[in-house]
């Protein structure tokens, strides 16, 4: 895997993770707030699904 790649994933990443405070700030905001009384294990159930999609549609685009 060439750095090229991992900074590419990496900008895209910046790009997408700042598109919903950008268009919708006041959702955000509320999204965070929140986020803020889930539990830690609330949180990390959903880090880890998050993580499995990811490595699932990484498999599946990359083939």
């Amino acid at each position: 895997m060439a750095w090229s790649e991992i900074l590419t994933a990496v900008a895209l990443l910046l790009v997408i993770e700042g598109m919903l405070p950008f268009v919708r700030p006041g959702r955000y905001k509320q999204l965070v707030a929140q986020i803020v009384r889930l539990t830690d294990s609330q949180l990390r159930t959903y880090g880890l699904s998050a993580m499995i999609a990811g490595i699932l549609l990484l498999f599946f685009v990359r083939g």
